[in-house]
């Protein structure tokens, strides 16, 4: 049985809040500010397209509408193209994810999370603020804008990622990184609030009021982030008695080992009888893992493809949520933006609450594919929600749960365990190089998804869209099952060897 998670919890200190709450904070704005795309959807496409046709147009200008600065002749189109930024969005941010993650290994973490962070809130400013006031429509420069920010963006993740890995270590990883991989959650739910408060005056000052606080957060973390413990001078052990961090050998042994408890106990034992000892520095200094070894290591080629397919249905929801709400139930587009919140409530509380499960199995892909296979009964649920506001927030928030507990830990407590495997003894520096394939692959899938569903909605309509989610659901299943086989057997072999021990 792993360490009480709140015996480790007790061990923290100031300096583990402040990197909690800097880096929790960083992706919250960052989310909230890509949020804010998906909330105006209704508005920009309203925009995009012409609100009054001329009826007598054909006899003077055929084809053509009273307001000829308009993209689109209708709606459909302005919805296609909307899912093709999405996927544009995804695909640049998958690329700059397999990039920014070797980068933040080899680069001051601070410095390219600050230029994430910042870079980005300019180029949504441009994007939906300033074109906007000088009434610039041009399909092209939305294109290039919205490929800029995926690779601004990029360089966030695997960097808030690696700094917590190396403040937090495996003692508790699973609660604490499943309480903190709800910053993707509360920044949709910052941004919905955000977007919908502002929205009355038009789309362009929701992207002005997100880009502009994430701008002023970046400076923040810029002057505030300690990136790791030896910054000021303290090392893991010392703060939370789970060993100096290049020492953080077994931190992946209940995914990927199936060795014995006796070895992880003996170890820790040895560690307590010589606490008093000074750390032993390493002979050198560890060296960043390269991009293809850290593919091959092992969990990170099934994880990263299971979490391919459920970012695919976890990003459907995020971007097409309150598009969906407003169009098929006909509610008000602020309406639809404040109840899209409840699927991220359940995220918030599905990833908690699944990773602290799995800090006690000492186990996670049990957890997960439990969680996946109730997914699937929840998209069936959902999709045939009546058309009232209480009963779809349940509905939402029971998805959002299933679905979004999963995500969460992939994405947050997995990249972590995989950054830390015993096959990387002697090096620490994977955990950004890791987290960027995980998160770039499932990135990759979700950007093939954005134009699926709008394709597959526009074809076959919404209750194919949630035939799609399940099908995906049930492939992120299938790329766990050997991982669950495997960890599996390693509890049935800890289980004998106990019964050996009695």
């Amino acid at each position: 049985m792993p360490p009480s998670c709140c015996a480790s919890l007790s061990q923290y200190t100031h300096h583990h809040l402040v990197v909690f709450l800097l880096t929790f904070f960083s992706y919250v704005l960052l989310h909230a500010s890509r949020k804010t795309f998906s909330n105006v959807k209704v508005s920009i496409s309203a925009q995009w397209t012409p609100s009054i046709l001329n009826d007598s147009s054909p006899a003077f200008s055929p084809g053509e509408t009273w307001q000829d600065n308009r993209l689109f002749e209708d709606e459909k189109q302005a919805t296609l193209f909307l899912g093709i930024l999405d996927s544009i969005f995804l695909f640049s941010y998958a690329v700059g994810l397999y990039l920014s993650g070797v980068i933040g290994d080899r680069v001051n973490l601070r410095y390219v999370l600050c230029f994430g962070l910042c870079g980005s809130a300019a180029v949504e400013f441009v994007f939906g603020t300033l074109t906007e006031w000088l009434h610039i429509y041009n399909i092209y420069l939305y294109s290039s804008l919205w490929v800029l920010n995926g690779l601004l963006q990029s360089a966030v993740w695997p960097c808030v990622v690696a700094v917590m890995g190396n403040w937090f270590g495996k003692a508790g990883r699973g609660f604490v990184f499943g309480l903190w991989s709800a910053c993707a959650s509360v920044g949709n739910i910052l941004g919905a609030f955000l977007a919908s408060s502002v929205l009355k005056y038009g789309y362009e000052y929701a992207f002005l009021v997100t880009s502009v606080v994430q701008f002023a957060g970046g400076v923040v973390v810029f002057f505030g982030l300690l990136t790791s413990p030896k910054e000021v001078g303290l090392s893991l052990e010392s703060e939370t008695g789970l060993g100096p961090i290049e020492t953080d050998t077994d931190s992946h042994k209940p995914l990927m080992s199936d060795e014995e408890d006796e070895v992880e106990v003996e170890k820790y034992s040895r560690r307590g009888q010589s606490a008093e000892q000074p750390v032993e520095a390493p002979a050198e200094s560890p060296q960043a893992i390269g991009f293809l070894k850290a593919f091959c290591l092992p969990g990170v080629l099934p994880y990263s493809l299971a979490y391919a397919c459920l970012k695919l249905v976890n990003y459907s929801f995020f971007f097409w949520l309150p598009f969906y709400l407003s169009n098929n139930y006909k509610w008000k587009e602020a309406q639809a933006d404040r109840l899209s919140v409840w699927y991220d409530v359940g995220g918030i509380i599905g990833g908690t609450f699944q990773g602290l499960i799995s800090d006690f199995m000492g186990k996670r892909a049990p957890v997960l594919v439990v969680s996946l296979t109730l997914a699937i009964g929840a998209l069936v649920g959902y999709s045939r929600s009546p058309n009232d506001q209480v009963i779809n927030g349940v509905l939402l928030a029971i998805t959002g749960f299933f679905i979004g507990g999963p995500s969460n830990i992939i994405s947050s407590a997995i990249s972590a365990d995989l950054g830390r495997q015993d096959a990387l003894r002697g090096s620490k520096e994977a955990l950004a190089t890791v987290t960027g394939i995980v998160d770039g692959t499932g990135s990759i899938g979700a950007a093939a998804g954005q134009y699926l569903v709008s394709l597959i909605e526009s074809k076959l309509g919404w209750m194919s869209v949630f035939y799609f989610f399940i099908v995906m659901t049930a492939g992120s299943i299938v790329f766990i099952t050997p991982l669950l086989v495997r960890e599996l057997r390693a509890m049935w072999t800890e289980r004998r060897a106990r019964q050996r021990q009695l």
